[in-house]
């Protein structure tokens, strides 16, 4: 069983979970558990990535087949991330070794354990759809106000108009007008030759544009209304 400890410098000196009071927590289990144990220590390493030297390790060794567990003494000193714990979970599941954080009583080979495992995992989904939902929310706002959403404009105003023209006055197909521009040798911003998926690039880029545009027309004629003024007022 791999026993990974961590601590950051301003942790220890805090809270007093230092790498001791791990160890000694670890090392009871392991005697009751009869774990043959391995230690992995990152030490000054918070808990906001999974992305440390011991644990990186300790991951490398569990994907190889190499040992048959990870076990922590409190969840937080393998992350403080919901979503980052449950991927945690998730690759115990895949690769096939346990988890156990002595805190929560996860331990994923017994029943019990996979059960909680399983809560866990679902308040996980939960906090991805809550931030799946906020991004959404502040998008539709900045939307709302006209701010220019995606890739920035990168083509000049009468290459834009020219393409426009092409397409929704004349109608012609992307590849119609990639034809089109390659023959009159306008110049694509690499370099290179136009394509139907950089016709269709820079049209996407023109209609967040236009779009940007309407919103922020609408903005200002709503802030110049009467009704708008009187609420101020």
């Amino acid at each position: 069983m791999l026993c990974y400890l961590r601590v950051s410098t301003q942790e220890q000196a805090r809270s007093g979970l230092g790498l001791a009071a791990q160890r000694e927590a670890l090392t009871a289990a392991g005697q009751a558990r009869d774990w043959d144990m391995r230690w992995l220590v990152d030490e000054g390493y918070s808990a906001g990535t999974l992305d440390r030297p011991a644990l990186t390790e300790g991951f490398g060794l569990l994907r190889d087949g190499q040992a048959d567990g990870l076990a922590v003494a409190k969840l937080d000193r393998l992350s403080r991330s919901m979503i980052d714990f449950a991927g945690v979970m998730e690759w115990s599941r895949a690769q096939r070794w346990s988890l156990v954080t002595l805190d929560l009583g996860v331990d994923t080979a017994s029943p019990s354990g996979r059960l909680l495992a399983n809560v866990f995992a679902a308040f996980a989904e939960f906090e991805r759809e809550l931030i799946r939902q906020r991004t959404r929310d502040a998008l539709a706002e900045a939307r709302a106000r006209g701010q220019r959403l995606g890739r920035p404009r990168q083509y000049a105003a009468d290459v834009v108009a020219l393409v426009a023209d092409l397409a929704h006055v004349r109608g012609m197909s992307h590849r119609g007008i990639a034809a089109h521009l390659n023959d009159a040798a306008v110049p694509t911003v690499g370099g290179g030759v136009w394509r139907h998926s950089t016709v269709r690039r820079l049209l996407n880029s023109h209609a967040l544009d236009l779009a940007a545009d309407a919103a922020r027309e609408r903005v200002a004629s709503q802030s110049s209304s009467p009704a708008h003024r009187v609420k101020e007022d």
